[in-house]
């Protein structure tokens, strides 16, 4: 049976917390699902436990990120693998509330094109974390709220579900860190497709070390940040043929 939603996971050396991070997950989801746990080297500590864990169940799928090491190129990998018509990206850390998941899920199939998991929308919380990073982030989502319009007021969080049709129609450019989720947003406003939000609660992870690189990766938001901005792109299916 084709599953309703490809939920991506991101691994990197997540070791044995990765199997009861998929507890969580597949205790929260009720969706018919396939999980694509993406790392990137057979030698990643996450592998073995991923395969040891999908002899039991059938819906976590190891995935071996083919596209080169680091997040981005994990995350488009992911999407390439994905059989269903709506795609949730997640981190395996254990930040974001996969509670949350199926409601993500309802909205694509309800008709916008990207669903965003919102810390800083009433009624959500970001709790823990660096606080230069938090910073930056959510002046970041508010500004692209109030200025661009782009319909959720955390377009930098990674918990989003996207339409992959959508996906398939625009493509993803990122290459280096977590800004998928950012370039979609902003290439959902560029073409005035529907874009909604959820207030969701983040949590600092409780195990292992964070793999976010500010410093290195800040110039990548940047240019999507600035993408949203940009005039309208007609999406293909709108421009007359000759």
């Amino acid at each position: 049976m084709k599953p309703r939603v490809s939920i991506v996971v991101t691994a990197r050396d997540e070791g044995e917390d990765i199997g009861a991070y998929l507890d969580r997950l597949l205790e929260s989801v009720t969706l018919p699902c396939e999980v694509l746990v993406v790392y990137d080297s057979p030698e990643d500590s996450t592998a073995a436990w991923v395969e040891k864990y999908s002899r039991s169940d059938p819906r976590v799928v190891p995935t071996l990120n083919g596209y080169g090491p680091g997040p981005a190129r994990a995350i488009r990998f992911g999407f390439a693998q994905a059989q269903a018509d709506v795609v949730v990206v997640t981190m395996a850390d254990g930040c974001d509330d996969p509670m949350q998941i199926d409601q993500l899920v309802r909205l694509v199939e309800r008709g916008v094109v990207v669903a965003a998991a919102s810390r800083y929308m009433r009624g959500g919380q970001q709790i823990g974390g660096p606080a230069l990073k938090s910073t930056l982030s959510r002046l970041a989502g508010l500004s692209l709220h109030l200025l661009a319009r782009v319909g959720t007021r955390d377009a930098t969080n990674s918990f989003k579900a996207y339409s992959a049709a959508f996906v398939n129609e625009v493509g993803i450019e990122s290459d280096h860190g977590f800004e998928v989720g950012l370039e979609l947003v902003a290439k959902a406003r560029r073409r005035r497709a529907r874009v909604a939000e959820i207030p969701t609660i983040w949590l600092e992870r409780t195990f292992g070390q964070s793999k976010f690189r500010l410093r290195k990766w800040i110039p990548h938001y940047l240019k999507w940040y600035s993408h949203a901005f940009g005039s309208p792109i007609p999406s293909p299916s709108s421009v007359p043929s000759h």
